[in-house]
């Protein structure tokens, strides 16, 4: 409320000193009354929308407006300029409509460069590093929508190991938004959940996140979506999707895949080694007992089901490695 009381004593101050000054032109004319108070009351319209974009954009977001309006109104002042050089002297029509002319184009081609740069500056913000080789040094990463309902990318980001700006597309943004208002129990928390996910990346101070705005109306599919935007912002895809990584590759696109990193991470064990392991329950065949490693690795323990819940000593035989990640085959010491 005091805020809107401040913007009202404002434009009534800024029209009245409007008003006060027309008024001192001569001849006296009621007309330069009334356009001195129009002109003091659209400057303090213009002093409110500055407030407002200061207050909806940040700093960074305001240089490529910005940049836009002065490049707009400098434009303007260099066409005027040339009429005026061109123009014969006799022309005395412009003379006359120079001043209004000149106003009006700057007004013009100000508000233009200001909305291109509206439009621009999500783009320019995400512009590649200088390139590198194929993938560049700190390349973007464009998140997808399965690796941040997964939310092991916190994590890694928490930890250090990214890199250069994480992008999150508009239509990623959109589409969680929609699993999230799902009428289906279980959707409906895996959408919250990468809700909740972004909002923990975005606290992050070390992580450099952005929103693009960038989308592609005559494509229907995420996925592709997706391959598009890191061709365009020559990005690297995390996700979590084999299709999409596969489809990415095969486009010559660079994909980090949270699992492969997850098995990557995993101990390596060999054959002859011993550890110990609780049998959780039984397997497949006949006999067989099955546990699982800290990192959920399965273990099959030959002749284990007579063992179940207790912890026993097994030696590796074997290790079977499968699209899931590691199986290893051992039997009891």
């Amino acid at each position: 409320m005091t805020t809107f009381i401040a913007r009202v004593l404002l434009i009534v101050f800024s029209a009245s000193i409007g008003y006060v000054i027309g008024g001192t032109f001569e001849p006296v004319r009621t007309s330069y009354e009334i356009f001195g108070l129009l002109i003091g009351g659209g400057i303090a319209f213009i002093i409110i929308g500055l407030e407002y974009l200061i207050k909806k954009f940040s700093f960074e977001g305001l240089i490529a407006p910005t940049v836009g309006l002065i490049l707009g109104m400098v434009t303007a002042s260099f066409i005027v300029g040339w009429l005026d050089l061109v123009l014969p002297d006799s022309f005395a029509f412009f003379d006359q409509i120079k001043h209004f002319f000149t106003i009006s184009l700057m007004l013009f081609l100000g508000y233009l460069g200001f909305s291109i740069g509206v439009k621009l500056k999500g783009d320019l913000k995400m512009l590649p590093a200088p390139q590198f080789g194929r993938s560049g040094l700190n390349a973007p990463k464009v998140l997808d929508t399965s690796v941040i309902i997964d939310g092991r990318i916190a994590d890694i980001c928490k930890l250090g190991f990214i890199e250069g700006s994480l992008v999150i597309p508009r239509f990623v943004l959109n589409e969680l938004q929609n699993i999230a208002d799902s009428p289906e129990p279980l959707r409906r928390t895996r959408g919250r959940r990468g809700l909740d996910i972004l909002t923990e990346i975005q606290k992050q101070v070390s992580v450099d996140v952005r929103i693009s705005e960038v989308d592609y109306p005559d494509v229907r599919e995420v996925d592709s979506k997706l391959v598009r935007l890191a061709k365009q912002l020559h990005a690297k895809i995390i996700t979590n999707d084999f299709n999409l990584n596969k489809v990415a590759q095969f486009q010559g696109i660079d994909v980090l895949n949270i699992n492969d990193l997850a098995n990557a991470l995993k101990p390596i064990v060999l054959p002859d080694e011993d550890f110990i392991i609780k049998i959780i329950k039984e397997g497949k065949e006949p006999g067989q007992g099955i546990g699982y490693l800290d990192d959920g690795t399965m273990v099959v323990i030959e002749n284990g089901a007579r063992m179940i819940g207790k912890e026993v000593k097994v030696t590796v035989t074997s290790v079977l490695q499968t699209s899931a990640g590691q199986m290893i085959f051992t039997k009891i010491k």
